[in-house]
């Protein structure tokens, strides 16, 4: 609505949650209260009630007597997560293919594109970014808001296991499975549409190496995406 103001806590909120999907802010960075002050010229009380907002998201928590970080999930945490986007995301295809009127996939069709191009150009940020726009923009096309809600923080959190796991293979081959899977969408194959998004999802899966995990590189006020 016009005159309204984004709170400093908020700006916060969104500032991390961008980092974390955009794979620049790793688990177990530490969110220092005095350093996410002066990065958004804020006071420390709207830091602690940002923090407890992303606490509730379940990617940031509290360590006694050494502050606030960025979530390191367990292994079977993650396991836990791809399991329950693999649900999710089939009954999406469902709903998509089986939907009344045909939905417009331009929009599927574009975000393919932009990450072909980012993936060819090595820009894996950006790659990293449409590759979890897909499936949003695919979520928003299914019409069922729970799932869309749900999907939307199971992506941002694969995005922190990739991002402390991960290797480049899931930016490489994304845009090929994409295309995939919306050419068996558009053909109302709700069953071909399912076996491409189970086999995309195992290939996000399989970049995953639990036997080492990449460790929080830089200064905070380097790793915030800044809208």
């Amino acid at each position: 609505m016009p005159g309204m103001t984004t709170t400093p806590e908020q700006i916060i909120v969104d500032s991390i949650l961008d980092s974390i999907a955009d794979q620049k802010l790793r688990a177990g960075t530490k969110l220092g209260e005095q350093s996410l002050s002066e990065i958004f010229s804020c006071n420390r009380t709207q830091v602690r009630r940002a923090l407890a907002t992303l606490t509730g998201y379940q990617v940031v928590e509290h360590i006694p007597n050494r502050g606030a970080f960025v979530v390191t999930p367990s292994e079977r945490g993650a396991r836990d997560v791809f399991q329950a986007r693999q649900a999710i995301e089939l009954t999406i295809c469902e709903n998509v293919a089986q939907s009344e009127n045909l939905p417009d996939f331009a929009p599927l069709y574009e975000n393919i594109e932009a990450e072909g191009r980012a993936i060819a150009s090595g820009n894996r940020p950006e790659a990293i970014r449409l590759s979890r726009k897909f499936h949003l923009i695919l979520a928003a096309l299914g019409e069922n808001s729970v799932l869309e809600r749900y999907l939307e923080e199971l992506t941002m959190r694969s995005s922190l296991i990739l991002g402390l796991y991960g290797g480049d293979t899931e930016s490489q081959c994304a845009s090929e499975d994409h295309r995939r899977i919306v050419a068996a969408l558009e053909a109302r194959d709700t069953q071909a549409a399912q076996s491409e998004m189970r086999t995309h999802l195992r290939h996000i899966e399989a970049a995953v190496d639990f036997s080492g995990a990449r460790k929080p590189t830089g200064a905070l006020s380097g790793l915030l995406t800044r809208r």
